[in-house]
């Protein structure tokens, strides 16, 4: 199932994610870039500043 973000606009020009497939442009389904969830996780920290708050306690 793929979701969109609750940030996209109605034109539909927006970026997808596929729990345990990967991303996606949603103007080009039928390609999808894979992602493993670490390398998600780790992104999802860096955009919402959580990473610097998992090293300043050591995680």
């Amino acid at each position: 199932m793929w979701r969109k973000s609750s940030y996209c606009a109605t034109g539909g020009d927006c970026v997808e994610v596929g729990r345990g497939v990967g991303i996606r442009d949603s103007k080009a389904p039928a390609v999808h870039i894979p992602v493993g969830a670490e390398a998600w996780t780790a992104f999802l920290d860096l955009v919402t500043g959580q990473a610097a708050a998992r090293r300043a306690i050591g995680c």
